[in-house]
């Protein structure tokens, strides 16, 4: 017999390989879908920065870009890598549903490993595999108002792209809440389900309410 059985390690590994880089190619192609329809003039909202991959593809396109990132550890390295970016502004803050300041909980990994450990940082406890043994405090912005005021001063948030670890299941629960998402043309989101177990029949139940009251098209979740 050759080749690996389907229960065999190797093949398991290889499956999630394969996958993962679906996942990816996935993501990128919805990356540039958004990023071909801004010009110059459009707002794009990147929430959840880190080290600013997205920041870059929207920034390339001409548009306004606003990117927000709690960290100051990533926020020092946004600052030299856009220092030339006239364009884009950094905020240095998480984003929520109300404003005020948070502890930041970073992976125990954070100090041997900043740049890695740096993607897991959240603002909510009880993450899966999370080894909560550092903390920071940030702002935190009310972005439901933040996209309320951009949209009376510019029309549109023209996009909106959220990767805040487990943040965005309130974030975008608000939105729907304040027919907030019409403001937006296009939502790219990472949800965060996995991570946090018992927060799981809450994302079932934004998804039911994205799909049902959602215009097609314009909430893209599970994108990274």
């Amino acid at each position: 017999m050759t080749g690996a059985e389907p229960d065999d390690p190797g093949s398991r590994k290889a499956e999630r390989r394969r996958k993962r880089a679906l996942r990816r190619a996935r993501a990128q192609g919805l990356l540039d879908g958004a990023a071909a329809m801004l010009r110059p003039g459009d707002l794009a909202l990147d929430c959840g920065a880190n080290l600013g991959e997205v920041t870059r593809v929207l920034a390339a396109t001409g548009a306004d870009v606003i990117a927000y990132e709690p960290d100051p550890w990533c926020l020092e390295r946004l600052s030299e890598r856009f220092a030339g970016h006239p364009n884009v502004t950094l905020v240095s803050a998480a984003v929520g549903t109300a404003e005020g300041r948070a502890q930041l909980l970073r992976a125990g990994s954070f100090d041997t490993n900043p740049k890695g450990a740096s993607l897991k940082s959240t603002l909510l406890p009880g993450a899966r595999a999370m080894d909560d043994t550092g903390t920071v405090e940030v702002a935190v912005v009310d972005l439901p108002a933040r996209i309320r005021e951009f949209a009376e001063e510019r029309g549109e948030v023209a996009l909106l792209k959220l990767d805040v670890e487990g943040a965005e299941l309130a974030i975008l629960g608000a939105l729907l809440d304040g027919d907030l998402l019409r403001h937006v043309r296009c939502l790219l989101a990472e949800t965060h389900e996995r991570k946090f177990k018992d927060l799981r029949p809450a994302f079932r139940d934004l998804r039911r309410r994205i799909a049902q009251e959602a215009q097609a098209g314009r909430v893209h979740l599970d994108w990274m």
